[in-house]
């Protein structure tokens, strides 16, 4: 099979090739150096993770000695939230303190604040409106005498919807509170002027915009840089805040994307827009899609939808000509679903049922059309098979078993003459491990006897069809709705219907 397109630019984005040039030459390419070291080698690397540091700056408006390289957004939280707090928390003699963050912010952000609250701190955790905007209102109530931190990131990560950052900025500098943005989303993709925004810590990655995995940079405003504590020691480099040899390619790559997005994003942006709104204008003529944050600002590279009538997991799997991601967990041994998607009103149904499309740099118009017709096929395939009322009994007999609610519900059809099977025809909400099960026993069942046990048990059927262990129990609900079409077909026939789980 050739490689799905790629539809999850916000997950990560490929290595730009001219990224991947200047890192080559710190790659075997015949330099190298520590950039701690005061001979010649060590000179030239640190130059270049000075100019790295230079063009990150730039790029979002902050002066390189702002600048402390770290191995991504996610360490970038956790220095500003967990450094910040504990060090104002000295300050104050070890008194605990109030933060304030919302509750669709990502995990990057969310654990270190939880975790601040199991040292004694507290926090008041804000709810954003069902386009998923956190109404700068309810962090001005959230307020405190004793509040030293709001952490708020600039765009979310699954419903791509930009935050009113530079407003909020503005109130906590008037009331001498620091302001955290994790910007990993937005950094590259969309203008960030960390002095418009009045931002204070701002947390980047360099994987979300074309540079390498395992690098990212935290901004620290001067005022707040001597009262952050740091996460590891050892020989103090990165102004003491990040101890550890700096890793000089992945420092370079991140400088060269840094200056490529600089140059490119508004073009980018422009582009990526028109190819969003394609997107949703030609899935949504199939029907039944909601677009998450459609009333709010939103990323230009992020399309958050969500499908009515289908289930989630057996839509994402049934596209493998697209990589995508699902806002929903969808982890094949929980119901859990999308917190972000929750937060704005989304029931667990729907919420499952939702995919983002991300693009990006290399996303072109002919994947956009792909995209279109692949998902309209899909919806047409499983919202045929999830019609369960369309699968009445006729000249056959019907079992059905199974709750639409809690994600599984089979409706079989046995269609017999002379006391065999000559036809077996199912409908379906279900995953999709759990529909090629279905699919393979509607292939397997006709001419067998009703007398007949029934082909092997789903122990066996999840190891024919490649089920993961956790999804046996469905396996179970498709047992037992052919127990009971079985049963019924006994019945019709005049003979006496056999219990459930007498077939073997």
């Amino acid at each position: 099979m050739s490689q799905p397109l790629y539809f999850d630019y916000a997950a990560t984005t490929p290595l730009d090739p001219r990224v991947a040039a200047d890192m080559a030459s710190w790659l075997g390419g015949g330099l190298f150096g520590n950039a701690g070291a005061s001979h010649a080698y060590g000179v030239q690397a640190r130059a270049a993770t000075e100019q790295a540091r230079a063009a990150v700056a730039a790029l979002i408006g902050a002066t390189p000695r702002e600048i402390v390289f770290t191995s991504g957004a996610t360490e970038s939280d956790n220095l500003a939230i967990l450094g910040l707090v504990r060090g104002l928390s000295a300050e104050r003699g070890g008194k605990p303190v109030h933060l304030v963050s919302a509750r669709i912010e990502h995990k990057a952000v969310l654990d270190p604040v939880r975790q601040l609250v199991r040292e004694g701190h507290s926090v008041t955790w804000l709810d954003p409106d069902s386009d998923g905007v956190v109404a700068v209102d309810t962090v001005l109530a959230a307020f405190r005498p004793d509040t030293v931190l709001v952490s708020l990131m600039h765009a979310n990560n699954e419903i791509g919807v930009i935050q009113n950052v530079a407003a909020v900025g503005q109130l906590c500098r008037s009331r001498g509170v620091a302001l955290h943005v994790d910007a990993a989303q937005s950094v590259g993709k969309i203008p960030v002027d960390v002095e418009r925004l009045q931002v204070d810590l701002l947390s980047i990655s360099a994987h979300k915009f074309y540079g390498p995995q395992g690098c990212g940079a935290l901004y620290v405003r001067a005022p707040w840089r001597a009262r952050l504590q740091p996460l590891q020691f050892g020989g103090g480099q990165e102004r003491a805040l990040r101890s550890g040899t700096l890793p000089v390619h992945q420092i370079v790559g991140m400088g060269t994307a840094a200056r490529i997005a600089a140059d490119e994003q508004q073009s980018e942006a422009e582009r990526l827009l028109a190819q969003r709104e394609r997107l949703w204008t030609g899935i949504a003529a199939s029907g039944g899609v909601v677009l998450n944050g459609a009333g709010a600002a939103r990323l230009p590279g992020i399309l958050n939808l969500s499908f009515v009538g289908v289930h989630g997991e057996a839509l994402l799997s049934g596209l493998r000509e697209l990589a995508l991601s699902t806002s929903a967990a969808c982890n094949a041994d929980s119901d859990e679903t999308s917190y972000v998607l929750r937060a704005i009103g989304r029931d667990a149904l729907l919420a499952q049922a939702t995919l983002r499309f991300s693009l990006g740099r290399f996303t072109t118009d002919a994947e956009i059309e792909t995209a279109i017709q692949v998902v309209g096929r899909e919806l047409s395939r499983l919202r045929a098979l999830a019609d369960l009322d369309g699968l009445e009994a006729g000249e056959g007999s019907i079992g059905e078993a199974g709750d639409t609610a809690a994600g599984t519900r089979i409706r079989w059809r046995l269609r017999c003459e002379g006391g065999r099977i000559v036809q077996a025809a199912y409908r379906a909400f279900a995953a999709g491990p759990v529909l090629d099960v279905c699919d393979w026993l509607a292939a397997v069942l006709p001419g067998r006897s009703l007398a007949d046990d029934l082909p092997d048990e789903p122990h066996a059927w999840a190891q024919r069809c490649a089920v993961p262990p956790e999804q046996l129990g469905r396996l179970l609900i498709v047992e037992d709705a052919l127990l009971a079409a079985r049963a019924a077909a006994l019945a019709n026939a005049g003979q006496t219907p056999v219990k459930p789980g007498a077939f073997r």
